[in-house]
């Protein structure tokens, strides 16, 4: 059963706030392979102009999809998360994530299709630290794989 198209434009609160370690940043950094020191040394980040160590490009991502789940689960939208696969990720940053930043999520509903019977979701997920600066848009398209038949 396709999704309802009304849902397009529904946005949802905010997240409560993510408080970004360094540590998690070092895991990340180290679980994606990237060995920039700007992710794990504070000094080599401040040579770079930046007041702490900062986050690889992706790991908004962690905070962004969870964010999401609240599109995912909410009973009205009808979304069959059993049958969701990732489509696609993409980020627009207004400036890096910082150790220390704590960053809020506010997730909205893009785009809604229906494509040989799957159903694709756009969500768009504003982050936005404690001052309210908007720090990088994060778009995730989720799709709902067709029922098999029997």
């Amino acid at each position: 059963m396709a999704l309802d198209q009304s849902f397009v434009g529904r946005t949802y609160p905010p997240t409560a706030p993510y408080e970004v370690g360094r540590e998690k940043i070092r895991e990340f950094a180290e679980a994606v392979g990237d060995a920039n020191p700007a992710y794990t040394d504070a000094e080599a980040a401040k040579e770079l102009g930046h007041p702490d160590v900062i986050a690889p490009p992706t790991f908004v991502f962690s905070i962004t999809f969870k964010a999401a789940g609240e599109v995912v689960r909410d009973p009205q939208l009808g979304l069959d998360y059993s049958r969701v696969v990732h489509g696609d990720q993409k980020f627009a940053y207004r400036r890096p994530v910082r150790a220390g930043d704590r960053l809020s999520v506010t997730s909205t509903i893009e785009a809604i299709k229906s494509l040989a019977g799957n159903d694709i979701v756009d969500i768009r997920g504003e982050v936005h630290d404690e001052a309210g600066e908007h720090v990088v848009t994060a778009w995730t398209k989720l799709v709902a794989r067709a029922a098999e038949e029997a």
